[in-house]
Parts: C-alpha cells; sequence; structure tokens
C-alpha cells in the first residue's frame, strides 16, 4: 500500500499496490492492479480491471481504462488515452441511458518495455507488440509489431528499432 497518502489522492480500497509503487498527487486509482516499483503521475486515472505490471512509469494527464493490461516495464508519456468501446454511445436505439450490459469491453495489451509518446491515443481491441516505441500524439487503430516504432494519424510503421 502507498506508505503515506499524498493530498488530493483518490486510491479505493479495492487497488492492489505492489512494493515501492510511487504514487503523486490527484490521481484517481479505483479496482485495479499496480506493480511493484512502478510510478503513477499527477493527473492520472487507472480505471477498475486496467492492470499496470512492475517498473512502469505513467505520466500525468493520463487515461487508462478498464480493459488496458500494461505488462512490465512500459513507459506512458503525458496525456496518454486509452479507449475500450469500439461503438461508444450514451443511450440505447431506444433512447434509454446505456448501463454496463449495454456494451462489451474489449481489451488492448502493451507489451514489455513498451515507450508510448505523449498525446497518444490507442483505440481497443490491439495488442503493442514488445519494445515497440509509438511516437507522439499518434492515433494507434490496429497492432503494432514487436520492436517496431510507429508514428502518425493512423499509426503507421515507420521502421525497426
Amino acid at each position: 500500500m502507498n506508505p503515506s497518502p499524498l493530498p488530493n489522492q483518490q486510491i479505493a480500497p479495492d487497488v492492489k499496490l505492489g512494493q515501492g509503487v510511487k504514487v503523486f498527487s490527484f490521481v484517481n486509482l479505483y479496482g485495479c492492479e499496480i506493480g511493484d516499483d512502478s510510478k503513477i503521475g499527477t493527473f492520472v486515472e487507472i480505471q477498475r480491471g486496467a492492470k499496470i505490471g512492475k517498473r512502469c512509469k505513467i505520466s500525468s494527464h493520463t487515461f487508462i481504462c478498464e480493459g488496458v493490461i500494461i505488462e512490465d516495464e512500459v513507459f506512458i508519456g503525458h496525456g496518454v488515452m486509452f479507449t475500450n468501446d469500439r461503438l461508444p454511445r450514451a443511450t440505447n436505439a431506444d433512447g434509454s441511458p446505456q448501463t454496463a450490459a449495454d456494451w462489451k469491453v474489449e481489451t488492448t495489451t502493451i507489451k514489455k518495455g513498451v515507450s508510448i509518446g505523449s498525446n497518444a491515443t490507442l483505440l481497443c481491441g490491439i495488442t503493442v507488440g514488445e519494445r515497440s516505441i509509438i511516437g507522439a500524439g499518434a492515433v494507434v487503430t490496429k497492432n503494432v509489431p514487436p520492436g517496431m516504432i510507429v508514428a502518425g494519424n493512423p499509426a503507421k510503421v515507420l521502421r525497426p528499432i
């Protein structure tokens, strides 16, 4: 557990924090798991069911939603956004508000050693291969092969590392 909570941390009792995890102020964590020696920056939200591996660095203003699995030694830059619904809607066809029963979470997996540049957006249902690099501002819409550098909107493979 976080040894001495900082002001304005919102860490729900169901959060599983590994040894040596550092969580900065103005975070919102609930129902997630964070591995040993990871760092969670200011203004980060990590939702229920998300899993963060060991020795990861999650920079400020990042949003990690339900269904995101981040393996060990991943760097996530500032303002990175993940999604978990391919067809998001506020209401059903009849106008009634959608609930958890009205949509399906799609898993996104970030493999070991990946680096994701600031302000990248990752759409759901993809896998980013081990040790890949995603350029700042990229919009990743499909799987990224291991060891590749991708950038752009939509993100395209630029070259191997």
